[in-house]
């Protein structure tokens, strides 16, 4: 086949999603104080990330060296799988943040470690199994009037998977106006039983809203251009369409560690000590809440 630079650029780009992801992964897994649920999460995230900057490669590798219909479909359910896995581990870490604010005095207990994990497991279930769809015979390779903008997946699915992140962006942005609410609220506590000035209570609170809008300005404008593509656009589309909003959505994959991991000062902790070689798994932290990450 004659090398597309698109194909070029996104494995370029899952190149460094790979490597940003895995040493977020590394660091989790080999810290034993990151056991808390929101570092799971993080940890969840930034596998999923991970494993999709791995697709990303492994597709343009098999594309232009191994071509095989059998390998494509591998291919794109690991991609799948992937991909959902992260947007779902976004909900999670937002449902995370908000419980950590409304129900503070409870958060730190059994029932949040118990409940991490069965967010984890739903999330990872879930992907896994819209990643096998293509595996197990839902797939256009036989009908390509059946194919979606991303061949070989069937409009059918490419539709399902679209509704599935409408319905998870709506829940986030609910999320995170409820989480807005509750920091103003606390914002203007703390600031009338300080005394604190109304100017110093307004930065805060809009240091606070800034933050989240940023949060979910940066996911909106990543992965809604390839979601409305998915269900506007059919197998007669041109690929430049397909590739100028997929590209965009591996941004997403590209920032998360930034936004979730290299902002945590405990992490950012581990990674100096790290460079400095003076890295110690039992390096103490101060116990954090999510709606401070």
């Amino acid at each position: 086949l004659a090398l597309n630079p698109w194909d070029v650029v996104l494995c370029v780009s899952g190149t460094i999603i790979s490597c940003e992801n895995a040493i977020v992964v590394v660091v989790i897994f080999y810290t034993p104080a990151f056991r808390a649920p929101m570092f799971l999460l993080i940890g969840s995230l930034a596998t999923a990330d991970l494993l999709a900057g791995l697709g990303l490669i492994l597709h343009f590798a098999f594309v232009y060296f191994v071509p095989s219909e059998a390998v494509s479909l591998l291919t794109v359910g690991l991609l799948v799988t992937s991909f959902t896995a992260s947007v779902c581990s976004l909900l999670t870490i937002t449902i995370d943040r908000y419980l950590s604010l409304y129900n503070a005095l409870t958060y730190y207990s059994a029932r949040t470690v118990t409940r991490t994990y069965i967010m984890l497991i739903l999330t990872w279930g879930a992907s896994i199994c819209y990643g096998l769809l293509p595996v197990m015979g839902w797939n256009c390779l036989k009908e390509p009037p059946a194919c979606s903008v991303v061949r070989p997946l069937t409009k059918g699915h490419l539709i399902i998977l679209s509704v599935s992140f409408f319905a998870v962006f709506a829940a986030m942005l609910q999320l995170y106006v409820q989480i807005c609410r509750i920091v103003c609220r606390h914002a203007h506590q703390i600031a009338v039983q300080r005394h604190f000035l109304a100017s110093s209570h307004y930065v805060t609170t809009r240091k606070g809203i800034a933050t989240l809008a940023v949060i979910l300005g940066t996911f909106a404008s990543c992965w809604l251009p390839f979601a409305v593509y998915c269900l506007l656009g059919d197998y007669t589309s041109p690929a430049l369409y397909t590739y100028a909003t997929l590209l965009p959505a591996t941004y997403n994959s590209m920032i998360n560690p930034v936004i979730y991991a290299f902002r945590n000062q405990e992490i950012q902790k581990v990674l100096w000590a790290v460079c400095c070689g003076c890295f110690s798994p039992t390096l103490p932290f101060r116990s954090r809440s999510p709606s401070d990450v």
